[in-house]
């Protein structure tokens, strides 16, 4: 069993502090990612295999590919709020379900 259906992955991503615009306690971060499964995971997929998280039946198979925004508020030396963005191409390795944009809101707050 795997965690996800995923059989190869490339990523990339960097973090910049606040510090160059005078907020050192924030961050803004850009991650992208490409998933893929193999040629034979793709067959079982689309002959109507289920995997743990996809498969329907359907299979339309094109790479998944995530890019992801954020913009870190540094309240205090304790506390963060941090605004997210992701897009999410061919969701699940499957053109016909997405595109996909997913929003949050996080609070952190360390003691």
């Amino acid at each position: 069993m795997q965690f996800t259906d995923i059989d190869e992955s490339a990523s990339f991503g960097g973090v910049l502090k606040g510090t160059s615009w005078g907020r050192p306690n924030d961050r803004v971060g850009l991650a992208g990612i490409v998933n893929g499964l193999s040629s034979n995971y793709q067959a079982f997929l689309a002959a109507g295999g289920l995997g743990l998280i996809i498969g329907d039946g359907a299979l339309s198979y094109r790479p998944e590919k995530i890019v992801e925004a954020y913009y870190s508020v540094g309240l205090t030396d304790w506390a963060a709020m941090t605004f997210d963005y992701q897009f999410v191409a061919n969701p699940g390795d499957n053109y016909m379900r997405g595109p996909v944009s997913i929003g949050a809101v996080r609070l952190h707050v360390q003691f």
